[in-house]
């Protein structure tokens, strides 16, 4: 049928004779424990090169949003610093590189990508939506609300201090910022306002901290139309 010369085995036919490149190896049967002669063929193989495609990143949806600057608030640029004055106060916030603004002549701000990268379009819309909300604070302001739920659960502003009664031994005394006004209605609704919605944010947060609300009677501190997923408490034995 065949035979084999200095490793190249040659299969007679009747018409054509083909040659192939074998490259014979050795391996030991697990089943018979002795050596069989295989021929694997010898094939080149070609280098396979990875082409690494360049990140394409879509611009933000809010990110592109313009911001109007009403006629009350004075925006000072310089860099990658931003300063912004209104009736109610003034803020400033420093940019990272990922991100520019841009501002056009008939009072309009405009924060876009300095930089084609996946962490550029994170901070696009991130920066775009402090902007906005330094440029809403200082001109209308924010506020945050909050109502205590519970039997004794009242709260007070004595002078500079939110007293708190909120059923432990002693009453709980928060110095208020000086940057937040505080007010309290009905002794169980606080209602915190500024301009800086950060500040805000983080003081009505200390608040609600002190007595969060618990899921079985919806007892302690929680913000104004905050839903409180209530459980099912112990049913009683059967009789």
């Amino acid at each position: 049928m065949g035979s084999k010369s200095s490793g190249l085995w040659i299969i007679k036919g009747s018409e054509q004779s083909l040659h192939c490149n074998l490259r014979c190896c050795n391996l030991r049967s697990a089943f018979f424990g002795e050596r069989n002669g295989i021929c694997i063929p010898s094939v080149p193989v070609t280098r396979i090169g990875f082409l690494r495609k360049a990140i394409e990143c879509k611009e933000s949806r809010i990110g592109k949003q313009p911001i109007q600057v009403p006629s009350n608030v004075t925006i000072t640029l310089e860099g990658q610093d931003l300063k912004v004055k209104g009736p109610l106060g003034e803020l400033s916030r420093s940019y990272p590189r990922e991100v520019k603004l841009e501002r056009d002549g008939d009072g309009i701000i405009r924060v876009r990508k300095a930089l084609e990268t996946r962490r550029a379009n994170q901070m696009h819309g991130l920066f775009r939506t402090l902007t906005d909300n330094m440029v809403m604070g200082v001109s209308k302001g924010f506020e945050k609300r909050l109502q205590l739920v519970g039997v004794g659960y009242r709260a007070n502003v004595e002078g500079k201090d939110l007293v708190l009664i909120l059923g432990f031994s002693h009453p709980v005394r928060m110095a208020i910022p000086a940057t937040l006004k505080v007010k309290v209605e009905e002794n169980t609704r606080i209602v915190v306002s500024g301009f800086d919605k950060c500040s805000i944010g983080e003081f009505a947060a200390s608040i609600r901290r002190w007595r969060p609300p618990e899921p079985y009677k919806g007892k302690g501190v929680r913000y104004a139309n905050e839903i409180i997923k209530l459980k099912e408490g112990k049913a009683g034995k059967k009789k």
